[in-house]
Parts: C-alpha cells; structure tokens; sequence
C-alpha cells in the first residue's frame, strides 16, 4: 500500500479533498492482511510544515485520515503528496535547500537561505545520495526520458527540473519504494 495520495499539492487542497472527496483517501487494501474492507477510523492532528508560509500557518495542525482493517483490527493512514512522511519540513522546502547544494552552494549559504539547520540539510543529502541508486532505477523506469546521468548529482538536477521532488517521492512510494 502507498502512504502517499498523488496530485495533492497544498495544505488548502489536502483539506478541501478530505472535506468533499475523503475516499481519495482510502487505501484499497489493508497493508498487515491484504483484506479489502477499511472501516474509517478518525484522523489525527499532524503538523504539517515548520516553515508554513502566512496562508498556511492558520492550516496547522492539520487532520491525516486513519483507517481500520475489519480483519486484523490494524489501523493505517495516508498522507497527501505535498506533506512528508516522517519529516517536519515540506517537499518544496527540502527540494529549494537540496537544490542549491546540487547546483554548487555551499552548506553554510543553503542554511541561510532557507533558514534552516546545517545538521539538518546535511542529512537530507546524506539520505538523497545514500538513496540515489534505488530512487534513480525506479525513476528511470517510469520516465525514460531522465535519460543517462555522468553522477548521482547530474541524475537529480535532470529530474528536479523535469518534476517536483514531491511527485518523484510519491512515484516512488507508489512503487513500493520506502522514502521519508
């Protein structure tokens, strides 16, 4: 099952689909049992972004359906594309700090740029360069036309121009690929 629900791309659209299309949301399987009948299970409160710009920051914290299995009783939930899993910071935010350092900044001027901690950065591209060859195979399979890269670097500066870091991360967890 993906964790992840394309096409999402903001905090405003996440909520106005949860409001008028909540079976979006829905996975079709149970991830524990593969049993097909999800019983709707709440939500929790998350927030979703550290850095919200003045439009979203009244957003947070924002509702993320759950789900129970009828079978084995295991709850699970999904997120939008434009939020993160397991990370306090939006796919936009880290695709802005992780660029400059891809087109030759420095930690230190990404940092400032972006407001950011340098420990924090650091281990985004530590995840990003570790992640590379699993992320690019499956990439490269799905859109062929990412073509042949000299490095790992070249690879993501062709694929950030040709989509968004959100909608990669969301290909790949479609692909059963486990990303943050």
């Amino acid at each position: 099952m993906s964790r992840i629900v394309s096409g999402i791309s903001t905090l405003r659209q996440h909520i106005e689909t949860l409001r008028s299309k909540p079976e979006v949301y829905r996975p079709l399987r149970c991830p524990n049992c593969k049993h097909s009948c999800l019983w709707n299970h709440g939500c929790y409160f998350r927030k979703a972004d550290r850095h919200p710009t003045s439009a979203e920051a009244c957003l947070n914290p924002i509702p993320i359906p759950r789900y129970l299995c009828a079978s084995c009783r295991h709850s699970c939930s999904r997120l939008p594309s434009c939020i993160a899993p397991r990370r306090w910071y939006s796919w936009l935010l880290q695709q802005q700090a992780l660029k400059s350092l891809l087109t030759g900044g420095s930690l230190h001027r990404s940092s400032v740029t972006h407001d950011l901690c340098r420990n924090t950065i650091r281990r985004w591209w530590r995840w990003l360069a570790l992640s590379t060859p699993t992320f690019e195979f499956f990439l490269k399979s799905r859109y062929p036309e990412l073509g042949r890269s000299a490095d790992w670097q070249s690879f993501w500066l062709t694929c950030l121009s040709a989509m968004p870091l959100s909608c990669a991360m969301a290909d790949l967890d479609h692909d059963g690929v486990d990303v943050p």
